[in-house]
């Protein structure tokens, strides 16, 4: 990742305006900490709604939540974007190259769970997909847990679906989804 938030293409910070206005911006170093911390928590919170009244360690999020950025970043191409409300990280997506030719790989996008549903998530997306296009990308890919149903459906309203050249992982726990970048948001 280029630690100085450096991003191919025209990635300038945007703005939704309103009274709960966001601001995505190109990420560096200093958001990976919040970036995980808000992972922590959305993965809590999807654990809590998947099993009621199991008590996650939110330790163990925090871990793994770090061990997710650090991988997904650990590549030289890869490219992090965050949404920042009144200055704080509410959500944070990381995106680099692919094995395929053209190809991008969607390796986070999270928001914090006090912003879900404000519109936090679809500017990250969008601000991915106005990036792989200007670096010439046709088409993304991305795995999402396979219960992660409002996840899923994120994804499914923005046009993604099951990879067919793809089975699920063998433990059942992903889908790979795919997107082509064809015009339009």
């Amino acid at each position: 990742m280029s630690v100085d938030g450096a991003h191919p293409g025209p990635i300038r910070p945007t703005e939704l305006a309103g009274p709960r206005a966001v601001t995505i911006r190109p990420g560096g170093a200093a958001d990976l900490a919040p970036a995980a911390a808000l992972h922590a928590r959305a993965r809590a919170a999807y654990d809590r709604a998947r099993h009621p009244g199991a008590d996650p360690d939110p330790d163990a999020h925090r871990a793994a939540a770090r061990r997710a950025w650090d991988r997904a970043l650990a590549g030289p191409d890869a490219r992090m974007l965050c949404a920042e409300r009144d200055g704080t990280v509410v959500g944070a997506a990381c995106h680099g190259p692919a094995a395929a030719p053209g190809t991008v790989t969607l390796h986070q996008l999270q928001v914090d769970p006090a912003h879900w549903g404000t519109g936090v998530g679809h500017a990250l997306h969008a601000a991915c997909l106005r990036a792989w296009r200007a670096a010439g990308h046709t088409a993304a890919t991305l795995d999402v847990l396979w219960h992660n149903r409002r996840a899923r459906t994120f994804y499914t309203a923005r046009g993604w679906h099951p990879d067919p050249s793809r089975a699920p992982a063998p433990d059942a726990t992903h889908l790979t989804l795919t997107l082509r970048l064809g015009g339009g948001l």
